[in-house]
Order: structure tokens, then C-alpha cells, then sequence
């Protein structure tokens, strides 16, 4: 009866053993299949930033009475507005697409000065669209009939180069994005880390808190992260906050996306019409969209802001301050909108570079330079990206903000590939354990029996 429990005990633990190791194989398996490399392929930068430089470049060459704006068409190929048939075939000779508009970037300029002149109305906005050759006007639902009315009639005044249009929902700041900090002003986004060559600091909304708030990195507030020392808002929307203690700053800049994935900011530009781009936030996580309008201004109920991107990326009270990039070159950080990401809605992002110049700090680990200028005449039609094909940047692992995984999360993670080797391992000693137990059982029977039968 001893035997026979010994072999049942042996035979259940040799399968399971043998369970282990089909268990760890098949972990190792699906992680394996499922995880994602350490650094992704995306299209190249330089490719990305031709394309925008070529029809940047030709704008500033010819001249704001000749041309009206640039963008990237749906094929990836730089479109300039040009109100001539000299500046269309110079254009051309660039490797561009040339459009012939009636309004030039001067008559435009002209409707928003007229505008901004008009006594301000809260939950409106107005930018230029380059590819509609106008000035969009938009109202949210908080305008009332009688200031829409008096709007609509500057318009009228103004002349064709004025689109009005109603739109959902109420322009609102988004207070409350890639990694969230608190204050007693409500919850933020860390945008960029930035430096001025001495100290480090993190790059956020404006309308986040004035000079002088204080942030935490728990709800609690038992962990202080920095101090706001500098703070633009209205007018602008960017803020500068020092961190209390600079060995947990970091020196270079990754975005994180979620998954406990991130990516690495190689680069800064100004943001392109047409261009895909992507925003990370703390309440909405990645989010993306495109560029619709450049130097666009917003009449929020706490001020009026000017100069920011518009764009079709969606976003939520929560996400103030995160950062807003393209292919791992950070473009600007999150002002705010209207709509959410379930309806969708536009959101406004305050340019990187215009912080970072009034600030006179650089991005932390990148180059002092923008991304890499491309010569007019350099031709576009080289390596062009269409939109829709453009990546958020090289992805790499990133570590999580709050505490980690428990032991049983790890064990379950299909991405993990250790827990799936350390079964297997386990597995192979028990099969070794119960190998060695059974001979030395069998050989103590033996010397037992031996001696029973010579005495």
C-alpha cells in the first residue's frame, strides 16, 4: 500500500512537471508572438520634415503677397498657395504642387487683425485653412444669437475670405497627459522635459496654475515633483516647472503611450497643415488626428489665446499639457477644445518652438536644432509619406509612474517572457527531482532486498 501511494505521488508530480513545462513553452510562445520590438521602424524623420520644409521654405521665399500658406495634400505631396502664374511655375520647378487662390496671406492676415479687433466673444475661434484659402470662424454653442449675428456681419464686411461656422459642444481649457501631476489647482500633463543648460524642468499648459503652484505625483500630495516658476496664459499657454529634486528628473525626453510603452522625442518643428500627428494623455491615453490650421485663436471663457495648431485630435479634461508630436519630433503641448474622444471635437495645441524660445530653454537629450531643415528646391516627390502613413516615433518600454504589477499580473502577462522561462525551469528541476528520488529509492529497495537474501 506504501509502494503504491509512492508511485501515485511520483506520477503526479513527473505530470505535474511535465504541465509546467507545456505551460512555460506556451507563455514563452505568446510573448514572443505578441510583443512588441524594442524600438519600432517608422518612417524616417528627415522624410516626414522634407516634405513640410519644401512647402514651408517656398512660402517664406516668395513672399506672403504671392503665396498663402502651404500643406500636405492626402498623397503626401506639399501643396503651396500661390496667387500667380510666375510664383505656380517656381512652384513647380521645386518639386511642389502650386494652387491658384484668390486671397493672399496678407489679405488673410488682414481678416484675422479686423477680428481680433472686434470686442472679444468667449467659445470662439477663428485660423486660417491654407487648402480653403479663407479664415474659419467657429462659434460653440455658449455664443449667443445676438453676438453671433454682430460676428456674422463683420464677416459680411470683411468679405469672401471669412468662413462662420457653428460648432458642438464649448471651448474649454483642459485642465486636469502623458504622465499626470497634481496641484490644488486641479490635475495636469507633464509635456517636456526641457533644460536651460543648468537646472531641468518640465514644459506644460499655462493654464494649468499661475507662477508659484505646487505639484505632486500622487492624489495624496505626499510626493512633491516641482514648483511653477513661469506661467504664460492667456496670450500664450505654456508654463515652466522646476523639479524639487533633479536626480529624479529625466535627461531625455520619452512620451509614454501606454502599455508601458513610450516614445523618444528625437527633434522639434513647427507643425505643417495636413500633417498626422499624435497626442498622449493622461485621461485619453494616445490619441490622433491631423493639422488643420496654424495660428489659430481661441476666445476661452478665462482669456484669449493666439498663434496655437489646430488640429482633429480628440482630447479631455485631463489632458492639459501633453505633448503633441509626429514621428518622434515633439511639436507642442495640449491648450485645449472642445467635443471628447468619443464624439471627436478639435483641440488646440500651444507650438513647442514658441515656448521653448520664450522660455530660452532646449528639449532635454535633443539636439538644439529643429528637425532637419530641407532646401526649397529639394525635391519633394523623393520619399514622400503620405499622412495616413506616419508613425508616432520609435516605441521602447517604458518604466510605469505608479507602483508595479503584482507577482500573479507578471505570471499572466502574455507580453512577459521571464515568468515563462522560470516555469520552464522550475518544471525541468521538479522532472530532475523526481528522477533522482525514484533511483535512490529504487536503488535503497534494492540494497534492502540484497541483504535479506545473503544474510
Amino acid at each position: 500500500m506504501r509502494h503504491a501511494r509512492r508511485r501515485v505521488v511520483r506520477r503526479v508530480a513527473r505530470l505535474a512537471a511535465v504541465g509546467g513545462l507545456l505551460c512555460g513553452g506556451l507563455m514563452v510562445t505568446q510573448a514572443m508572438a505578441s510583443e512588441p520590438p524594442a524600438t519600432a521602424t517608422s518612417p524616417p524623420t528627415s522624410t516626414a520634415r522634407t516634405v513640410a520644409d519644401t512647402g514651408s521654405g517656398l512660402v517664406s521665399e516668395l513672399g506672403d503677397s504671392r503665396t498663402a500658406g502651404s500643406w500636405i495634400a492626402s498623397d503626401g505631396e506639399p501643396v503651396v498657395a500661390v496667387t500667380d502664374e510666375e510664383a505656380a511655375a517656381e512652384v513647380k520647378a521645386a518639386g511642389a504642387r502650386p494652387k491658384k487662390v484668390r486671397y493672399s496671406m496678407e489679405d488673410l492676415n488682414s481678416a484675422t487683425k479686423e477680428l481680433r479687433s472686434a470686442p472679444r466673444v468667449a467659445g470662439t475661434s477663428w485660423a486660417i485653412d491654407p487648402s480653403s484659402n479663407e479664415v474659419v470662424v467657429r462659434a460653440d454653442k455658449t455664443v449667443s444669437k445676438d453676438a453671433w449675428s454682430r460676428m456674422t456681419r463683420m464677416a459680411e464686411e470683411i468679405g469672401g475670405s471669412v468662413r462662420m461656422e457653428r460648432t458642438e459642444g464649448t471651448f474649454t481649457t483642459r485642465l486636469n497627459g502623458a504622465q499626470p501631476i497634481f496641484s490644488t489647482s486641479g490635475r495636469c500633463s507633464v509635456g517636456f522635459n526641457v533644460t536651460n543648460g543648468q537646472s531641468r524642468f518640465m514644459l506644460t499648459a499655462g493654464h494649468c496654475g499661475p507662477a508659484g503652484s505646487v505639484w505632486f505625483g500622487d492624489t495624496q500630495g505626499n510626493r512633491q515633483v516641482g514648483r511653477t516658476i513661469t506661467s504664460n496664459f492667456p496670450g500664450a499657454d505654456f508654463s515652466l516647472v522646476q523639479y524639487d529634486n533633479e536626480d529624479e528628473s529625466e535627461d531625455s525626453n520619452v512620451v509614454a503611450i501606454g502599455e508601458g510603452r513610450g516614445v523618444r522625442i528625437t527633434s522639434v518643428a513647427d507643425a505643417t497643415v495636413g500633417q498626422k500627428v499624435f497626442r498622449s494623455g493622461s485621461t485619453s491615453g494616445l490619441a490622433e488626428g491631423e493639422v488643420t490650421a496654424l495660428n489659430a485663436t481661441v476666445n476661452y471663457p478665462e482669456g484669449t489665446v493666439t498663434g496655437l495648431i489646430e488640429t482633429t485630435v480628440c482630447a479631455e479634461p485631463g489632458d492639459s499639457g501633453g505633448p503633441l508630436f509626429s514621428e518622434s519630433v515633439a511639436l507642442g503641448v495640449t491648450s485645449g477644445g472642445n467635443g471628447d474622444c468619443k464624439s471627436g471635437g478639435t483641440t488646440f495645441f500651444q507650438p513647442l518652438t514658441k515656448a521653448l524660445t520664450a522660455l530660452n530653454v532646449t528639449l532635454a537629450g535633443v539636439s538644439d536644432t529643429p528637425a532637419d531643415q530641407a532646401s526649397p528646391s529639394a525635391g519633394a516627390a523623393d520619399g514622400a509619406v503620405e499622412p495616413g502613413a506616419a508613425q508616432p516615433g520609435a516605441v521602447q518600454p517604458v518604466e510605469p509612474s505608479e507602483a508595479v504589477t503584482s507577482l500573479v499580473e507578471q505570471i499572466t502577462n502574455p507580453r512577459n517572457v521571464g515568468p515563462g522561462l522560470l516555469v520552464i525551469a522550475g518544471s525541468l528541476v521538479a522532472l530532475v527531482a523526481t528522477r533522482y528520488i525514484r533511483t535512490e529509492q529504487e536503488r535503497n529497495a534494492y540494497r534492502r532486498q540484497y541483504a535479506r537474501s545473503w544474510g
